[in-house]
């Protein structure tokens, strides 16, 4: 398997510059096509205006979002046709509350879907509305790109998460063209459980598999010295250089993310590396 589709989700200026050159330098990295969605997104609550509110103001927030998404096509056009890369680019309008259907739609035909990183200051609602939609909804892999791009060394030295799950597997499985395009691959575990099926070898059948498939991996056990995995699998990161982390998302439930905090959402806010998440 390759990366030939490439889809990507903006929904204002600022996300904009951010987003689209990494997408831009993965997509030609991979001789992939290109596809970028524009979103004007009308942020009106899912019960609409009050009974007996103007019908132009519904109409007026449908046509600020129209205008958004079409400035955004404009500029993404601008972008893209300096490229040299096989592209399309489309603006949607779409209420907030609709965002994950539209966004499932598309990402679940991509190879591999590009946001930019859903935390920080400046960041809207509708980024982290639409890297959950692209693995749930669209059940795509998703590379999520800090403020700082991929970096010239993107892709040497990998991290991959392991921790038994069904949602690690299937992001290693999803990776694999990237991992066989590493320099090394380090397999992290943190804190293996005792009882566990690979109690005596962590990470051994994980290795093997990679290895057939011409991927150098090495593996790391490591404790959880921090009070979070999270906190342990960033502080290896940096300690070994690594330019990419591979992890399975939301092994909990989001809701519970989003109150009591996870691994997935911890890493998304803190990380300065490329994410490469499956779910």
């Amino acid at each position: 398997m390759a990366y030939k589709s490439i889809t990507t989700f903006v929904s204002s200026a600022a996300e904009l510059e951010i987003t689209l050159p990494p997408a831009i330098d993965f997509a030609e990295r991979q001789d992939a096509h290109l596809s970028a969605c524009l979103l004007g997104v009308d942020m009106t609550p899912a019960g609409g205006f009050y009974m007996g509110a103007s019908p132009l103001l519904l109409q007026e927030t449908l046509e600020r979002a129209q205008a958004d998404a079409e400035s955004l096509e404009a500029q993404a056009r601008k972008k893209l046709d300096r490229s040299g890369l096989r592209w399309s680019a489309e603006s949607a309008v779409v209420q907030f509350g609709g965002l994950p259907g539209l966004v499932g739609l598309r990402a679940r035909f991509s190879d591999l879907v590009i946001q930019v990183r859903p935390y920080g200051r400046e960041a809207l609602p509708t980024q982290e509305a639409a890297i959950e939609a692209a693995l749930f909804e669209g059940q795509s892999a998703t590379l999520i790109v800090p403020e700082t791009g991929l970096g010239p060394d993107f892709g040497k030295r990998i991290v991959v998460a392991w921790n038994q799950s069904n949602e690690a597997l299937n992001a290693v499985r999803r990776a694999l063209p990237l991992l066989k395009q590493a320099d090394l691959v380090n397999i992290v575990v943190v804190n293996p459980p005792v009882h566990s099926p690979e109690r005596s070898d962590p990470g051994g059948l994980l290795t093997q598999m990679l290895a057939r498939h011409g991927v150098r991996a090495e593996v790391s056990v490591l404790a959880k010295t921090l009070p979070r995995v999270s906190d342990v699998l960033m502080r290896h990161i940096a300690d070994t250089s690594a330019s990419l982390l591979v992890m399975g998302a939301y092994g909990h439930s989001r809701l519970r993310e989003a109150i009591l905090g996870g691994a997935t959402r911890n890493v998304l806010e803190n990380s300065e590396t490329p994410v490469f998440l499956a779910h």
